[in-house]
């Protein structure tokens, strides 16, 4: 049995008096098929009376009644349990805080205080009850059987163990297989959320295909594991039935040949017959509640190893997001963008994100876009990146209409205002667009976007990794891991940044507006922006406002904390 989800049901009062009551149902209904039992005896050989029916009768009732109390308790125990342990394992988790939680994924936790913690039923509900029956019954049968008839009481005696022997020696093979089934069921869950948070990251690189297969094998690990879990558990209720029915022929066939000799009475070898299965029936009854309650013990002893702190980072599959191959591109000089009458809707929403927007950015050219939050910025981004459709308009790509959005993908360096990092390690998470780097690349590109000194201190370096949304860096850091995710791109003659410094200090502002720099030089660029030292970047600034462009005016370079700032009035920042 779970020492500590006893522990937690006697340390809560109400489960306390619940669970007693379902186990003492439990038991007394068990106890009660004696009497059952003496009582079916006597009437059909005749040493009783037809009138004792009724009493019988009464005996199955109660059996029933009690039943449906053991249920009732058992229910409430279990609804206690898990209240009990899913408030605990959610208030220590918020003890524990981002940054020490950062080698777990979301997806598992969510996975093991939902769909684990309800796996409990079965242990709860019904292997416990199982347990104390078969602590009982089984006595209080041989007890009864000594008294009747010595020689079957042998054989119930020594025939007895062989269930509980071979229910063991099945049950530690099935403890093993069903931690693995739920160890891949909670790398579904977390690799899933994961995935799915970072999908716009997936596409924007040209890797959201691959994920499916991804997500599809580590699918097709859990459904076989899940196969493996229900053969064992459906061969071990085979050797179980097997080990019971021989243990019964044992003790029936020689009852029935000394029932005919004359040696034995009808009334006891009736009695036999009827007591003899209900000594095996609750072990028989434990061993096949044990294999349906072992996912909710395994689930147990992860929410337990979170409470004590000694929760170990989930296994990795080996599969990380940036696996794969990279899609075909034909890299070339930068391109020039035309935006010609382009209206953006958004389903749900009756006014247009953008309306009739007519633009022209040279190759080369870089375009900082303004304005207030709302305003159409980051559709216009997304249009650029193929994440919308206009509803009307067209956009294209060096005079030609935008089609192929894997291969123009394949053209793009994007960088997010909130860059995702996959719980992967940092190499991993740079060369997420460009599978093929080598190491060498890969730290090329983190000196270019001036993250591989902080990389190197981590503790592993760039084989680090890093927990759930990058939760070990700093916001600063996160964002230059992510231009260097742009720099491992060299072949890309497109870079689409939205607000890159945003909520950046002074010196992390200052290194990625340097990256950046570097970064734009040779590529079209297009901006998001509303700090000064990222508007200095632009050769234009085009405002927007309720979808639509109300200023388009080259930029004004000025002194500034980057090498210049645009002013509020040529920027539209008064905004």
């Amino acid at each position: 049995m779970h020492k500590d989800l006893l522990r937690l049901a006697r340390s809560e009062r109400a489960v306390r008096r619940h669970l007693a009551l379902c186990l003492a149902a439990a038991v007394v209904a068990g106890l009660l098929v004696l009497v059952q039992a003496e009582l079916l005896a006597g009437v059909l050989s005749g040493r009783f009376a037809a009138s004792a029916l009724v009493l019988l009768a009464l005996v199955v009732g109660v059996r029933a009644a009690l039943g449906l109390l053991q249920g009732v308790a058992a229910g409430r125990t279990t609804t206690g349990v898990k209240s009990a342990l899913r408030h605990r394992l959610l208030s220590r988790l918020q003890e524990l805080g981002p940054a020490r939680l950062a080698s777990h994924r979301s997806g598992e936790l969510v996975t093991l205080t939902g769909r684990g913690l309800d796996a409990l039923d079965p242990y709860l509900s019904g292997y416990l009850p199982s347990v104390a029956v078969a602590g009982a019954v089984p006595i209080a049968v041989l007890v009864r059987l000594s008294v009747a008839d010595l020689a079957s009481a042998v054989i119930v005696l020594v025939t007895l163990p062989l269930i509980p022997i071979f229910g063991a020696l099945v049950g530690m093979h099935t403890k093993a297989v069903t931690e693995r089934q739920w160890r891949a069921l909670a790398r579904l869950g977390g690799h899933f959320l994961d995935v799915v948070r970072g999908l716009p990251t997936l596409r924007a690189f040209g890797r959201a295909h691959f994920q499916t297969g991804v997500i599809r094998q580590v699918a097709d690990a859990h459904r076989t594991a899940t196969m493996r879990t229900l053969r064992v558990a459906f061969l071990s209720s085979l050797v179980l039935e097997l080990a019971a029915s021989l243990s019964l022929a044992l003790v029936a066939v020689p009852v029935g040949l000394r029932l005919l000799s004359g040696s034995l009475d009808l009334s006891t070898a009736l009695l036999v017959l009827l007591l003899a299965p209900e000594a095996y029936l609750p072990l028989r009854n434990m061993g096949n509640k044990f294999h349906a309650a072992m996912e909710g013990v395994a689930a147990a002893d992860q929410a337990f190893a979170v409470l004590d702190g000694q929760a170990e980072p989930p296994a990795r599959d080996g599969r990380t997001p940036s696996a794969g191959t990279d899609p075909g591109t034909d890299p070339g000089a930068a391109p020039e963008i035309r935006l010609e009458n382009v209206t953006v809707r958004y389903p749900g929403r009756e006014e247009a994100a953008l309306e009739d927007v007519s633009l022209v950015i040279a190759p080369g050219e870089r375009v900082a876009l303004v304005g207030e939050s709302g305003a159409g910025k980051s559709t216009l981004l997304h249009l650029l990146l193929g994440f919308v459709t206009p509803a009307a308009g067209r956009v294209l790509i060096d005079g030609v209409e935008l089609t192929d959005l894997d291969r123009w993908r394949g053209r793009l360096a994007f960088v997010p205002q909130r860059p995702h990092l996959f719980a992967t390690s940092v190499a991993d998470n740079i060369g997420l667009g460009a599978p093929g780097a080598t190491a060498g690349q890969i730290e090329a590109a983190a000196r270019a976007a001036h993250a591989d000194e902080f990389v190197r201190a981590l503790p592993e370096g760039y084989d680090t990794v890093l927990g759930e949304r990058g939760a070990d860096l700093s916001a600063g850091q996160r964002q230059r891991v992510a231009l260097a995710r742009a720099f491992c791109r060299p072949s890309t003659d497109v870079l689409l940044l939205d607000e890159p410094t945003a909520r950046l200090d002074g010196r992390s502002e200052g290194a990625v507006v340097t990256a950046t720099r570097d970064l734009a030089d040779g590529r079209t660029s297009v901006i998001v922006a509303h700090r000064p030292a990222m508007i200095d970047l632009a050769d234009r600034v085009i405002r927007i406002s309720d979808g639509r462009v109300v200023s388009d005016r080259a930029a004004a370079r000025g002194p500034g904390p980057a090498g210049g700032a645009v002013p509020a009035e040529k920027t539209g920042r008064s905004l």
